[in-house]
């Protein structure tokens, strides 16, 4: 029988602390290093002011710069346009930079509460810290 140990084969980086959301953010680069996958599971809450937010998903080979888009080929799932309240989100990222990021864009409109979490996954060495 097969071990069904998922805990031992992922590991996870918050991208955006959970709070409310009054401007565009952009979450730090997620390393991606010792890892062949990952998902980002974004989390929303309650909208304030008809607040109008979009998603994004960004990649690099650098911690800090050079970072661009993620290609539609690239994703799994649909980024939600706009977000809406009290909703889990889940994209798969099959790109193959070392780091990633979330932009949470303010479109229009007062607030959002939303988080974001990166779960890396295929540790290449167990179990993952």
């Amino acid at each position: 029988m097969a071990s069904k140990d998922l805990y031992s084969n992922i590991s996870q980086a918050v991208a955006v602390v959970p709070a409310v959301l009054t401007a565009t953010n952009t979450s730090a680069g997620i390393d991606l290093a010792g890892f062949e996958s990952a998902a980002v599971l974004i989390n929303t809450g309650a909208i304030a002011g008809a607040g109008v937010f979009n998603v994004t998903l960004e990649e690099s080979d650098a911690s800090g710069s050079g970072f661009t888009a993620v290609p539609a080929s690239k994703i799994q799932g649909t980024l939600p346009t706009p977000l809406a309240a009290s909703t889990v989100y889940k994209l798969g990222y099959l790109g193959d930079k070392r780091y990633i990021r979330t932009v949470l864009t303010l479109a229009s409109g007062t607030s959002i509460v939303a988080g974001a979490v990166v779960l890396k996954g295929n540790a290449r060495s167990k179990p993952s810290a």
